[in-house]
């Protein structure tokens, strides 16, 4: 049938609520950054976050203007609280911060019932396995690794690394032309009637829908060819898998 999955990553495989506007996450950055030297209040972080998130996104529209829809490295804002004060972070001190940021603001992170056996049975059909993920690498990284995902794939496209986004075509042609894929041999799925099954469309390629409590409420046309609207992944095996 197929002989390429490829899959959105948070919302299809792993379930996750975050929040990352909680007063609770800012009070904790602040005493971090003030561990190592970086001293803010806590409106000052949030607001610096902010504007170096915008001033991080203004420079990859610079670097891209042929991307309509954008990623940027976290990593890097991370690193501008710590140089705007006057202090000098080593890779590692950046990569805690970034890591210690998404700690504080996940409430849950588990896998879906369902993703082990779907992802075994297309590793014994010998399918191809690729992650297609709007997610930024110092948080998936991890998260891949603790729940046991990263064996699986056969290749893994983060947004933040490409600084391109779903479901802006050129991020889909990024992992075609890295891997040698083939439209026809090709099957997106993901919980997101715009950035995955939109995206997927307009790339040309097939794609399932699967929704769940955390996908985006559908407005207008759902453009998948096969559709799951009970969150159940054991469904996925009946329906593209052979």
């Amino acid at each position: 049938m197929y002989k390429n999955y490829i899959f959105d990553l948070y919302g299809t495989l792993i379930d996750i609520n975050t929040d990352e506007w909680n007063a609770q996450l800012w009070k904790k950055m602040t005493i971090l950054y003030g561990y190592r030297g970086a001293k803010y209040t806590l409106r000052e972080l949030q607001k610096e976050y902010g504007r170096l998130i915008d001033k991080e996104k203004q420079a990859v529209r610079c670097r891209h203007p042929e991307y309509r829809v954008i990623d940027i490295k976290l990593d890097r804002v991370f690193r501008a609280l710590y140089t705007q004060k006057g202090v000098k972070p080593s890779k590692a001190d950046v990569l805690f911060t970034a890591e210690a940021f998404r700690c504080f603001s996940t409430k849950y992170i588990k896998l879906y019932d369902g993703v082990i056996d779907l992802l075994d049975t297309l590793k014994e059909k010998d399918k191809r396995i690729f992650l297609l993920s709007n997610a930024q690498r110092s948080f998936t990284e991890n998260e891949l690794n603790m729940l046991g995902l990263t064996p699986y794939f056969d290749g893994i496209c983060i947004s933040s690394d490409e600084e391109c986004s779903k479901p802006d075509r050129h991020y889909f042609e990024i992992l075609f032309e890295r891997y040698g894929l083939k439209k026809y041999e090709s099957v997106m799925i993901g919980n997101d009637y715009l950035s995955d099954i939109g995206g997927a469309a307009d790339f040309g390629i097939d794609s399932l829908y699967i929704h769940q409590s955390i996908s985006p409420v559908i407005e207008g046309k759902l453009r998948s060819d096969y559709t799951i609207m009970d969150g159940d992944v054991f469904k996925i095996k009946k329906l593209i898998v052979k």
